[in-house]
């Protein structure tokens, strides 16, 4: 009968040893695991970070080429607005030059 009773003990303890290897095992699985889940969420803040980053250079460049865009579409429209054609200009030259020398110009009557 004691053979039974320290069998019984035995068994009991080995039992508990297991239990409390078991308990251990899956507290340090635990903590990998959330080890792992703090550098994963690191890693996806940095992507996220890095990926902002870049959308904000993108958006400062694409800027940068509509305000020079729009410059030189402005260019265009000053240099429209303020070309005079070749006849123009030398009729202008002309009455210019009649004015400063006391001509009349022709069409003036005089």
């Amino acid at each position: 009968m004691r053979d039974v009773i320290r069998k019984m003990l035995e068994a009991e303890a080995e039992a508990g040893r297991i239990v409390a290897e078991a308990e251990a095992e899956a507290d340090r699985t635990r903590a990998e695991a959330r080890r792992r889940a703090q550098r994963l969420a690191e890693e996806a803040r940095e992507a996220a970070r890095a990926e902002a980053d870049r959308l904000v250079r993108e958006a400062d460049e694409q800027a940068q080429r509509d305000r020079q865009e729009a410059l030189r579409r402005a260019a265009e429209t000053i240099e429209d607005e303020v070309r005079i054609d070749p006849d123009r200009q030398r009729q202008a030259v002309e009455t210019i030059v009649r004015a400063v020398v006391g001509e009349a110009a022709p069409g003036s009557g005089g």
